[in-house]
């Protein structure tokens, strides 16, 4: 059975109804990232951080997986597919993808501050106990945070992501502007043979080859058509 690694970003959730991080109208022009995204916003306003995240997890309940991650989790029937995803948000899950690792977090999920990636001390949030408090307290006795990769913080699950991808034998991005490291570098592990293929609506900077091909639109749409494109 084939293995198909995906890669996909905030763009990969815009028809659900979740705002981006970057462009115009994106979540940066109403927060600023250093404030909230990053370990030191958080050292600095823990509040402000709690609140924004808070926020977010109420948006999450109101929104449905689209039909792009509803086709990824079908080609489950056909192949061996891992989701690496830049999104905190649980859509893929949702739509029924088996697979899935999530580099920068889980934002149902709620963690120790003391020794955040230490997975004893991670919690699943419930939809009647969505918020995280000053003063909620970690097994460790640690303030309670988001399970979150923030700006400044490494990135645990790297290495788990590139091992899959030097596996694959395609690769799929969406909805990524492959300007975030270590995330943007995940294209450097694909075997030389395999081919590319990128889903995105807007242009993105990245280097023309023969085994890559652009599919200038939407999440959905760009899955069905690379679905085609992809069968034997």
């Amino acid at each position: 059975m084939k293995k198909i690694v995906f890669l996909t970003g905030a763009g990969m959730s815009v028809e659900s109804g979740l705002s981006t991080f970057r462009g115009a109208g994106g979540m940066w022009d109403e927060y600023p990232v250093e404030k909230v995204a990053s370990i030191d916003g958080y050292i600095e306003n823990p509040a402000l951080v709690l609140e924004f995240y808070n926020k977010r997890r109420k948006e999450l309940l109101n929104v449905k997986p689209n039909d792009g991650h509803k086709l990824i989790a079908a080609l489950e029937e056909s192949y061996e597919v891992v989701v690496v995803t830049q999104n905190v948000d649980d859509l893929h899950e949702r739509a029924g993808s088996t697979n899935v690792i999530h580099l920068h977090g889980e934002l149902m999920k709620a963690t120790s501050s003391r020794q955040p990636n230490n997975l004893t001390q991670v919690r699943t949030l419930t939809e009647e106990n969505l918020e995280i408090n000053i003063g909620d307290k970690a097994d460790d006795g640690s303030q309670l945070r988001p399970y979150i990769v923030w700006f400044g913080e490494a990135v645990p699950m790297m290495d788990d992501a590139i091992a899959a991808l030097r596996n694959a034998d395609i690769f799929i991005i969406i909805g990524t502007s492959l300007n975030v490291y270590p995330a943007a570098g995940l294209l450097n592990y694909a075997p030389a043979r395999i081919p590319i293929y990128l889903i995105d609506p807007n242009e993105v900077n990245v280097s023309s080859s023969p085994r890559l091909t652009i599919i200038r639109k939407g999440a959905s749409e760009g899955m069905r058509e690379v679905t085609e494109l992809i069968k034997d």
